[in-house]
């Protein structure tokens, strides 16, 4: 496998239909906006769920969630040190960093596309390794309308609790949605974590499958759904074009004034002399 040698960028357009993206925590658990009104899915969710597609498709990744993991290991901790060579590293006093790294990129592919910050409390080693591949937060092309529910709770949680008529919660979603991401691999970090050809297509991949496996009581199957994936590799490790010029070309605009479906929106592409691009449907 060799490593990467071109800079790649890329743009994911995503439909919402009834649909909680990503929920804030701080806000009652309500779709995420900006001060525009316009939705927004972080990064960090985004990176979760390409993760776990990747962990689907039976890579190794380091970052896995406590609902998804696949070992037996209660922290990065305990993951860390089930690598011998790693438990080693980390109690002893004079580790080298770099090869520290080296071995944890050749061990997960999460860890080789996005980095990962290593400091344990205890470990006499603390690690950061920058990853090729950034993800930007995904944000709507129109401002969102949330609708909230209140629901009921309908059982008793244990014997013996009353059940009054304000026990009661509240459900936010957005009727519809179409949100856009962009990103890029940069070939110097792709250098230094072993990033290669075959990663990139990996996570090309799961990009286009992002929300396989991913449904839950705030995103039903079928309520999110990759509509497609842009996909633009350069000839080169600097690439012909910056990546803000590269993002750019892609134009995502409603065609009316209330949105209900995917084809209200008007999608164009510019096109970049000498830079081509791969345009997927996603799945």
């Amino acid at each position: 496998m060799s490593t990467l040698d071109h800079k790649i960028d890329f743009a994911v357009v995503v439909s919402v239909s009834k649909a909680n993206p990503n929920g804030d925590p701080l806000n009652g658990n309500r779709p995420r906006q900006n001060y525009d009104g316009h939705g927004e899915i972080s990064d960090v969710a985004i990176k979760r769920k390409v993760r776990n597609r990747l962990q689907d498709m039976g890579e190794a990744i380091f970052v896995q969630s406590d609902d998804r993991k696949i070992d037996d290991f209660k922290s990065l901790r305990d993951r860390a040190d089930a690598h011998p060579e790693l438990v080693k590293m980390l109690k002893a006093k004079n580790a080298s960093s770099d090869e520290f790294a080296t071995i944890t990129c050749q061990q997960w592919l999460d860890v080789r596309a996005f980095g990962q910050v290593f400091a344990f409390k205890g470990a006499n080693l603390s690690v950061g390794v920058r990853g090729p591949v950034s993800i930007h937060t995904a944000t709507s092309v129109d401002p969102i309308d949330i609708v909230s529910t209140q629901i009921t709770k309908s059982v008793n949680s244990v014997t013996g609790e009353k059940r009054s008529s304000d026990t009661m919660g509240m459900k936010h979603r957005v009727d519809f949605g179409v949100y856009v991401f962009k990103g890029s691999i940069n070939t110097q970090l792709a250098e230094k974590t072993g990033f290669t050809h075959e990663d990139a297509d990996k996570i090309k991949q799961a990009l286009i499958t992002l929300f396989e496996n991913d449904s839950s009581s705030a995103r039903p199957d079928g309520s999110m759904e990759v509509y497609k994936v842009y996909w633009w590799e350069h000839s080169s490790k600097l690439g012909q074009y910056s990546s803000a010029k590269v993002h750019r070309s892609l134009k995502v605009e409603s065609r009316i004034d209330t949105p209900k479906t995917i084809d209200d929106y008007r999608i164009e592409l510019d096109e970049l002399d000498g830079l081509n691009v791969d345009v997927i449907d996603g799945q």
